[in-house]
């Protein structure tokens, strides 16, 4: 059988006065790598993507992070300037097709940005600048350290018992993950169920209560070390195993077809 694909929503970026469509090179390597899955990366339009000739033609979605922040009109809240820097043709790309995904049961996976986008997607709210909250610890990038540095640092996050993170993970209880953002959830949308929290309870991971396949959302990043660290490379696995589980019977229908 061909390798399964994963849509994989491109982000906007200015590049030497150019306008780019483009992605991480984390997620591209950790679907590959470890998930054994190719990533198709998708446009990001304002308008004119039809999802479902996008959907149509994958076996799964990969949500990725990005240092933009969902825009706060999209769940009722005036954007200020401390809410950005903003990526609108990224949220009309995305929450759609995180919509559409769930209700055809297309596996999903949604990291940082990718959860929150989520939840809103989901009708659910998001907090800004979270470290200025009583109680609530700096979960921002540190500034003095390079790259790898910055997503080298770990704080554990409790993964509830009996949830569908604890099966996807292999453990329940305390994970060591590399957790860098200033937003979180705020509201958590009807239609998601907590899975895992930082110890400030801070919502780490979500799962669609009703959602037909895999579709689970975390804060954390599991692509930076997939390769390597256990439980990034066990949510990256299931999620393959999902897709190739998709991919298996739409292969099925097609030659009873």
């Amino acid at each position: 059988m061909p390798m399964p694909i994963v849509a994989l929503p491109a982000d906007i970026r200015e590049i030497e006065g150019g306008v780019w469509h483009a992605s991480p090179n984390q997620y591209v390597k950790a679907a590959l790598k470890v998930a054994e899955v190719m990533t198709f990366i998708i446009p990001a339009f304002e308008e004119g993507n039809d999802i479902d000739a996008i959907l149509d033609r994958v076996d799964g979605v990969l949500i990725s992070g990005s240092a933009t922040n969902v825009h706060p009109s999209l769940y009722g809240r005036q954007a200020t300037e401390s809410d950005g820097p903003f990526d609108t043709a990224r949220d009309a790309t995305s929450l759609p097709l995180i919509r559409r995904a769930i209700d055809r049961g297309i596996p999903l996976l949604a990291i940082c940005r990718g959860i929150q986008e989520l939840n809103v997607a989901l009708g659910g709210t998001l907090a800004s600048e979270i470290q200025d909250q009583p109680g609530i610890w700096d979960h921002r990038k540190p500034p003095v350290l390079e790259r790898d540095g910055m997503y080298a640092i770990r704080q554990p996050v409790f993964v509830q018992e009996g949830s569908c993170m604890a099966q996807y993970l292999g453990l329940t209880g305390e994970v060591q993950v590399n957790s860098l953002h200033r937003q979180a959830i705020a509201e958590t949308a009807p239609r998601l169920k907590v899975e895992a929290t930082a110890a400030d309870g801070t919502i780490e991971a979500v799962s669609v209560i009703d959602a037909k396949n895999f579709a689970v959302g975390v804060q954390w990043h599991p692509e930076y070390w997939a390769e390597t660290d256990a439980p990034s490379r066990a949510l990256f696995q299931a999620f393959g195993d999902a897709v190739r589980t998709y991919a298996a019977g739409n292969t099925v229908k097609s030659v009873a077809a």
